[in-house]
């Protein structure tokens, strides 16, 4: 049995075991697993922390740099960021993100294939607002002109009502309230009723 305790121990180094009480309160350091860019994922390398890719390509999108790798190149990508101050890293990326997308889906003319598309758009537009500015302006000409010609016809209208009362005094006045003058002739009319 002795032989078996000393190889036990020789092939296992004895070390002194924590009490029971300092187990329990030992502290390990937090085990902190990174996960690597998209980036350095993509191109199996281990992703540092001073990688100029990992803010900008995120682990959880490894889409979006495999489309602008593809079209620009990972060291261009990086010579890039590496140029520009930090403020303008995040646009960059996003931009070279879409004009890789737009490649990718329309080899021969990019993104300029979608401006030219959106500027042909913008004309069309704009033909149809000038359009239509210009019926709205003649509709309000012709309103105005339906309005003027509504107004002469009324004040020749009132006119007319004018001259003729004033050419014939018995007839009902608009401005007395439609009642008959006692001096007309159809007093007469009215006389067998009162007696």
């Amino acid at each position: 049995m002795e032989i078996n305790n000393t190889t036990a121990t020789a092939a296992y180094p004895a070390y002194p075991s924590p009490p029971a009480s300092s187990i329990s309160t030992l502290a390990f350091p937090p085990v902190v697993v990174a996960s690597p860019c998209a980036a350095c994922r993509v191109l199996r390398r281990k992703c540092t922390d001073k990688c100029v890719l990992a803010p900008y390509f995120p682990p959880m999108d490894p889409l979006k740099f495999t489309s602008a790798h593809k079209v620009f190149g990972a060291s261009n990508i990086s010579k890039l960021l590496q140029e520009l101050p930090e403020c303008h890293r995040a646009d960059a990326v996003s931009s070279m993100v879409y004009e890789a997308n737009a490649r990718i889906r329309d080899p021969v003319y990019g993104c300029a294939g979608a401006i030219c598309q959106l500027q042909k758009q913008v004309s069309q537009l704009q033909t149809q607002l000038a359009k239509a500015k210009a019926e709205l302006l003649n509709m309000q000409t012709q309103r105005a002109n339906l309005v003027a010609i509504v107004c002469m016809e009324t004040a020749h209208s009132q006119a007319q009502i004018l001259q003729d009362s004033s050419a014939n005094p018995h007839m009902i006045h608009p401005n007395n309230d439609g009642f008959i003058d006692d001096s007309s002739n159809l007093g007469s009319v009215w006389e067998p009723l009162w007696t």
